[in-house]
């Protein structure tokens, strides 16, 4: 049995859609009983867990050869940081009580700095806390996604500005489509497990991009002509904020684009397997773009 968590979010979904696809038992764990209907569909078996639940969470792992965590960052919690970390403790409990031969865990890009790296940091700990608790373990360490540009396509669509975090504008940064890291997931666990113990895997999409170039995508799809603009380091909380983030939520993100603006979040070399994913930006924007409301566009 191979059990995905986060099975609802688009890299948990495109595992369980190609582990199915190859044949395999799939156990979907999902937070609510809706969110399961087209992964009942697709054959697998439903389970609900709260990853801050022991109790679900042990119950959802019951008899898996495989399990693939996904942790995600609280989204609403006014302390994301601190709910993040007892998601990965109980989930890191309940894997040593009961541990499968593989566990592959979806991590982060930098997640190996000991520093404070903001949302990042918390995949540290997350790879910290994991590292010994199966036979084989996997990071499959990913690239910012490009459904994080989501949100701000409908603004930058209507404004004709496309503000960033990043800086400089012009450098090219990776990044990778949430469907070709679940993909890829799926692929190592279908592999035969390698004689490490701990493998690093880390995804990107086909090429890297910079920010002008990302505003230039979306002006291509959209027919809207756009320019990149970053925004200037004082004003990032309260831009986030206004967005609808808490204050602590926003301090991960701004604590992360700190560093990741001086370059030291990338692959680690020398340690680290790298993979590339298929999908083009211009895929996602399109996709994207199509769900949004005509007056939107």
């Amino acid at each position: 049995m191979f059990v995905i968590f986060g099975a609802a979010g688009n890299a948990g979904h495109a595992s369980a859609t190609a582990l199915r696809q190859a044949g395999q038992p799939v156990r979907a764990v999902v937070r609510r009983a809706e969110q399961g209907a087209d992964l009942a569909a697709l054959g697998c078996e439903i389970a609900l867990a709260d990853l801050t639940d022991p109790a679900s969470v042990a119950a959802a792992i019951e008899g898996a050869h495989a399990v693939q965590m996904l942790c995600p960052v609280p989204v609403g919690d006014a302390h994301p940081g601190v709910t993040m970390r007892r998601m990965i403790d109980v989930a890191a409990a309940a894997l040593r009580a009961n541990p499968p031969a593989i566990l592959l865990a979806i991590s982060d890009y930098g997640a190996e700095l000991p520093t404070n790296t903001g949302i990042t940091s918390l995949f540290h700990h997350l790879e910290r806390r994991l590292a010994e608790v199966a036979r084989h373990v996997i990071f499959l360490r990913s690239a910012e996604h490009m459904h994080n540009w989501a949100r701000i396509l409908p603004v930058a669509v209507a404004s004709g500005v496309l503000p960033s975090f990043h800086a400089p504008l012009s450098r090219r940064i990776p990044t990778v489509a949430a469907q070709d890291v679940g993909e890829a997931a799926a692929a190592l666990l279908l592999e035969t497990p390698s004689a490490e113990a701990i493998r690093i895997v880390s995804i990107e999409g086909p090429r890297r991009i910079s920010v002008s170039d990302i505003a230039a995508t979306l002006g291509e799809v959209s027919g809207v002509a756009i320019a990149a603009r970053a925004l200037p380091r004082e004003s990032w909380t309260a831009t986030l904020m206004r967005a609808g983030l808490g204050e602590n939520h926003a301090h991960l993100i701004t604590d992360l684009y700190d560093v990741y603006n001086t370059g030291k979040i990338d692959v680690e070399s020398g340690r680290s397997e790298q993979r590339f994913g298929k999908t083009a930006l211009r895929e996602v924007f399109a996709a994207l773009l199509s769900k949004l409301e005509p007056t939107a566009r």
